[in-house]
């Protein structure tokens, strides 16, 4: 005798969010595959070129630990895309600059970003797409948009 599994009052939310999030992260790896860059390489790319930015402050807004950061940064400066300077603010810091080339596929690879995002909307009708990221925006500025502490921390998908 088997037991019988709980009757669900609604769609499993963890797994449509989680399986979504799977298989986009995977088409854009494939997508930006294509021109030598991996989607942290992009991330670093982009938030370097916006402002003056550290190593340190790179990794939080890529949500990178210090390992990933270092190695995606030395491939950034092998591929010619990015160097290592100091802040011309604080002396101890160093900053990630992008090289004119970097820039150039940056914008390449942002191109390319769009066209995975607009991709995958285009599933959706465009009434619904519009609705679609207004709820999902809603939902990472409102009740999504922080982790709770929890004593058994989750551990989050590799990339």
């Amino acid at each position: 005798m088997t037991a019988m599994a709980p009757r669900r009052g609604s769609p499993d939310l963890s797994f449509l969010l989680d399986h979504t999030s799977h298989v986009l992260r995977t088409r854009m790896a494939a997508a930006l595959g294509e021109i030598g860059l991996t989607i942290r390489m992009h991330c670093v790319l982009v938030h370097a070129l916006e402002e003056e930015r550290t190593q340190i402050q790179l990794a939080e807004l890529g949500d990178m630990d210090k390992t990933t950061m270092v190695v995606t940064v030395d491939a950034l400066e092998e591929a010619g895309l990015a160097e290592r300077r100091p802040s011309s603010t604080d002396r101890r810091a160093r900053i990630i600059a992008v090289t004119p080339e970097g820039a150039r596929v940056a914008h390449r690879s942002q191109e390319i970003v769009d066209r995975v995002h607009e991709e995958a909307l285009g599933a959706l009708p465009a009434t619904e797409r519009k609705t679609f990221l207004r709820a999902m925006e809603r939902l990472v500025g409102d009740h999504l948009a922080e982790p709770v502490e929890n004593p058994r921390p989750v551990r989050r998908a590799r990339n």
